[in-house]
This record gives C-alpha cells, structure tokens and sequence, in this order.
C-alpha cells in the first residue's frame, strides 16, 4: 500500500523555471526562462541570480532553457545551458560556463545555429551512462527538418563533452547526414533521462498541437542509436516500417515536460519509477516499468498546482518539481512559480 503523497514548497515567486539539477555538494541549481540562472542552498533561494544570460531571447516557448551539470563537476565546474538567442533569426544553441564562487565565467560554445523558433525548441539536455553529452532539438514549428539528415532539428544530438563529434555516433562519415545526430524524427522532446541498470535512454516528446496535425498524440520513447521516431510520416500510434512507434502515448493531450527516474531508497516504493511533468495536463505522472515494458500509470498531483514543468531526483531522496503557471498558458496565483518537494508520507 503506497504511501500519502507529501508536498512541501521550497521556493515560491519564480518566473518559468524550466531546468533543475543538483550539483555534488547539494545545492540546487535551476534555469529561469527569461534567462536567469539560480540556486538553492540549504533550503534557502539565493536572492542575487548566479547568471543573467546576456543574449537569451525570452520569447513565446523559448528563452533560457535545458541545463546539466558535467559528471566530474567537482573538478571542473561545469554547467551546461540551452537557450534561444537571435542570430539572422531565432536560434538554439549550448553554451558551457565554469562557475567561479558566485558567478558563472568562461563561456564556451559547444555547439549553436540551430533553428530556433517561438515553439518547438526542444532543450533537454544531460549526460547519459557513456559520459557523453545528449542534447534534444525541436523542430521550430517546420516539420519537415525533423526527417532530414541535414538539419539538426527534430532530433538527438550527441557530443563529446568540449562540442566535437564523438566517432561513434550513427551518421559519422555519412554523406548528407549531421555527424551529431543521435537520433531523428522528433517533433519537439523536453525530457529525457536514463533508466538506472539498463541504461536505456527515455524521453517525453509533445504531440501534435492541431496546427500541424490531430492534437494530442504526445509520447514517451525509449530512445536508441540511430533510430528514426517518424515524425511528421508517423504520430499518435500509429506506425510504419523502419520508424519507431511510442512506449506510452496520450490523447487527449497532457503536453509532457521533465522527466527523471526515481534512484533512491527513502521511498521504496517509487525506485526505478519514471516520473514526468505535465503542462496542459497539470500532473505528475508515475510509471512503473519492468526493463522496456510498462507495468502501471499513476497520476500525481492531479490539478493541485497548475502546470508543471521540470522534475529532478534529489541527493535527500525527493523529487522536485517546478510550477509553469506563469509561462503566458496558466492561471498564476500571486506567489508562483514554485519548485515543490515530493514524498511519501513515512
């Protein structure tokens, strides 16, 4: 019999928080959509921002957006952004900072020009069991990019954590084809995490919004080397030879953002669960799953606190979840956004 689901507010008056992740020490670190970097330190906000990204472009969707922390952070420092920014239109790109005491330096870009738009700009970003720096791209409301080898966009982009290609990656050497991408056939994915033991990568992707298709349709896949995920020749369940069709898949739409796999031991319960968050569907959703195969869905939090966006495990064995309510699509009552701690009654 599962436990009570607890809910305990960390932070309140914030403005989109779309990223969070912890770094070795413990502190929180998260993105703010307008372009603020920020920290949570032994439970309390920092009141002065860590960074106050220069040419982020905060605009419909898009602003400041995906972050990770490297693996070897405690040597190096490194922390990873993804965000929109105007260069002959609107672009995506990732640039590495090393933070230095109360400010982030060294911009370095890793990788940037990749199309960028109002909606659809993709952002997750973290590095998987390889060491390798994964990074999704949406398809900038042109749907067609997505199947094309030749653009970055509607994709899975693997690199070496300095921005070079790794060897090994699928389309190394192929001609028409970006030497970075890991995977194709995305419409717009903005959460991604590995399955602890197998290491299988698994992402949220939006469904059609009924501009460019049916609504709903939106998915969660396990995403592998060089695999094609079909859109726009393939949504909803619909499927197709050589393409890949969805694990789980939601109509009407529930608009899918973070997700994380639960890895601890305080809530036995959820270990090994996949957790994701929910905008237009404004809940938490709890899989439970055995290797590839979903064993049950449980909605959490079901209409309690508006849209959702990113969700992290943390080192003490919660989940953290942000609020959206602010973003331009939600109902904000006075002191959102919030990040929300998530257990189980003990």
């Amino acid at each position: 019999m599962q436990g009570k689901v607890k809910v305990e507010v960390v932070a309140k008056g914030l403005e989109v928080p779309w990223a969070i992740v912890f770094a070795p020490d413990g502190r929180m670190i998260f993105t703010e959509r307008p372009g603020r970097v920020r920290v949570i330190e032994k439970g309390q906000l920092r009141s002065q921002p860590l960074a106050t990204i220069p040419d982020c472009v905060h605009r419909g969707e898009g602003g400041l957006m995906g972050l990770a922390v490297h693996p070897h952070f405690t040597r190096n420092r490194w922390l990873y952004l993804a965000y929109l920014y105007e260069n002959r239109g609107l672009k995506v790109k990732v640039v590495r900072y090393r933070e230095a005491g109360d400010r982030l330096v060294e911009p370095k870009v890793i990788i940037e020009g990749i199309e960028g738009s109002f909606v659809h700009d993709g952002t997750a970003l973290g590095f998987g069991p390889d060491g390798k720096l994964y990074i999704t791209t949406g398809d900038a409301a042109k749907r067609e990019l997505a199947q094309r080898l030749d653009s970055l966009n509607g994709k899975t982009l693997r690199l070496n954590d300095d921005g070079s290609v790794p060897k090994d990656n699928p389309f190394v050497g192929k001609a028409n084809a970006r030497p970075e991408i890991w995977s194709y056939g995305h419409r717009n994915a903005q959460g991604m995490d590995w399955q602890p033991g197998t290491g299988l990568m698994f992402q949220t992707e939006h469904g059609p919004s009924g501009f460019d298709g049916p609504g709903g349709g939106d998915e969660v896949n396990i995403v592998e080397r060089g695999k094609n995920y079909g859109w726009p020749l393939i949504h909803h369940r619909q499927t197709a030879p050589g393409m890949e069709a969805p694990l789980l898949e939601y109509t009407p739409s529930v608009a899918p953002g973070g997700a994380a796999f639960y890895r601890g031991n305080r809530f036995r319960e959820w270990k090994g669960n996949f957790f994701f968050a929910c905008l237009r569907g404004e809940r938490l959703i709890r899989v439970v799953l055995d290797g590839r195969r979903v064993v049950k869905e449980e909605p959490l939090l079901r209409g309690e606190y508006g849209r959702l966006r990113a969700v992290a495990y943390g080192p003490d064995g919660y989940l953290y979840v942000s609020t959206s309510n602010r973003d331009g699509r939600g109902r904000p009552h006075p002191d959102d956004d919030h990040i929300l701690r998530i257990g189980l009654s003990e």
